[in-house]
């Protein structure tokens, strides 16, 4: 499989190209500066010459080319690089962009590159940093963000919960654009297995930037030749980790139970900030709506307060509930206040939902806030999972079921969902029940399997050889 992937970058390498808008590219390509332990190299990069103003046929956030801007000197041309790399530290395959601005004279007179999203100016302290014709770019560890120097990434790096090159390694999956639709299907196995090699790159950054690297001629390609080319780099990566990583090495995602139910109260902030001191990539959360309307984050039908009274959660309202106290001065927290908690602090979340008329909110706030791939909705009942299919798509569903008898493969098809759920946590020997065939025909049929709730440490080690994607724990210490 290694030969047919580098194959297909020698076919790549090998496409026709204009001899004259080879040799500008070419001449002007940048040289990266890249930190010490940068596991991951560019492999080719996509051009555009620009001699009139025009849009950017790559980026994919949209931009407008000018080559006479505002407060800007005058180019008689830009060229555009799309570079491509088969990995960033967080999930497969990298575009990343620079933009090189020539004037009549052939000198470089600006400079742009990609940044998170966006684009800036790669002046630093008013000046391009060149080498001879090519603009030297700084590239973010793992990430490949660039930048006029690496005092931005300390910067960023301090801002960051936890470390994007370590514990987050791998968490974002394969990486989606317009340009893969309809050419690349990734299935929930697939996040698993890239989840899986990245975590075994995982590195921290070293102090130095002493990697140089040279975007030479024979990787440059016009750029209609990479788009058309990427989406075959990704399925053939993507066959190539399903035949050559073993189950027993999958990566599962460790999911603290309602937070870190073992050492903290359920389902509050105090729960999710433990469960990130103990190394879970999710938290799972249950929601209901208050008698006024609001999406609270609480797993039982009422709260008790001090003096015994019982307040039903869809009979009070938000204010009545957060007059009680759940241990240690945590009060009830909103879905917004533990989804926005969570995202800052780097923590997917498993949103169980208690309430079908919580659905739509739920749905609308993952949407509005684009956490739609890396949160999770879950659900005992089909129809609620079959309703947030069916206001957004694209959000990931988990159904829930207890019966070992029950046809997974036919409940999850029915609804769209993507992962299956047994909750036959507690059961003697409940792994057993996940056979290789029952495994194989869940598999077969594109679906992950999420297992709940386990804190029996032989049973985790059973789950872990068969090789699931997620598995839930009231202690997700024991899930590492």
């Amino acid at each position: 499989m290694a030969d047919r992937v580098d194959r297909s970058l020698a076919n790549l390498l090998e496409a026709p190209r204009d001899s004259e808008d080879h040799a500008l590219a070419a001449r002007y390509a940048p040289v990266i500066r890249f930190n010490d332990r940068e596991p991951f190299l560019p492999l080719a990069a996509g051009y555009t010459i620009f001699r009139e103003t025009g849009d950017s046929p790559s980026f994919r956030q949209g931009r407008h080319i000018a080559l006479v801007a505002p407060g800007q000197p005058p180019a008689a041309l830009a060229i555009e690089y799309a570079i491509w790399w088969d990995w960033d530290i967080g999930h497969l395959y990298e575009l990343e962009h620079a933009w090189v601005y020539v004037d009549e004279r052939g000198q470089v007179v600006r400079c742009e590159a990609s940044w998170h999203g966006g684009h800036h100016d790669m002046r630093w302290q008013g000046r391009i940093e060149l080498e001879g014709d090519h603009p030297v770019l700084y590239s973010e560890p793992g990430k490949h963000a660039f930048a006029p120097t690496t005092d931005w990434f300390a910067e960023r790096r301090a801002k960051l919960p936890r470390s994007e090159t370590s514990e987050l390694a791998g968490m974002s999956g394969v990486l989606m654009a317009t340009y893969l639709e309809g050419h690349v299907h990734p299935a929930p196995l697939h996040t698993t297995l890239v989840r899986t090699f990245l975590q075994q790159h995982a590195f921290e950054p070293a102090p130095s930037f002493g990697k140089r690297f040279a975007i030479t001629a024979d990787m440059l390609v016009p750029w209609p030749a990479l788009e058309a080319w990427m989406p075959q780099r990704i399925n053939h990566w993507l066959e190539r980790l399903e035949r050559e990583i073993p189950r027993v090495d999958y990566r599962f995602l460790r999911i603290g139970h309602r937070g870190a139910r073992a050492h903290a109260p359920d389902n509050t902030i105090a729960g999710f900030r433990k469960a990130v001191g103990l190394g879970a990539d999710m938290v799972e959360i249950d929601v209901q709506r208050t008698a006024d309307g609001e999406i609270v984050v609480v797993h039982d039908g009422s709260l008790s307060d001090a003096a015994g009274r019982h307040w039903p959660i869809g009979k009070s309202t938000l204010a009545q509930l957060r007059a009680i106290d759940l241990g240690g001065g945590e009060r009830i927290p909103t879905l917004s206040e533990a989804l926005l908690h969570c995202r800052d602090a780097g923590l997917g979340v498993y949103i169980e939902i208690k309430d079908g008329g919580a659905v739509r909110g739920v749905v609308d706030f993952l949407v509005e806030h684009e956490l739609e791939q890396h949160f999770w909705v879950g659900s005992f009942r089909p129809d609620w999972l079959a309703e947030a299919k069916a206001v957004a798509p694209q959000v990931v569903t988990s159904i829930l079921f207890g019966s070992a008898e029950l046809d997974p493969v036919k409940l999850a098809q029915s609804i769209g969902a993507d992962y299956v759920h047994p909750c036959w946590g507690g059961r003697p020997n409940s792994s057993q029940l996940v056979t290789p065939q029952w495994m194989a025909r869940v598999r077969e049929a594109g679906l992950g399997v999420v297992i709940w709730n386990e804190e029996r440490p032989s049973e985790i080690a059973a789950l872990r050889q068969i090789g699931v994607d997620g598995v839930c724990s009231d202690a997700p210490e024991l899930l590492r």
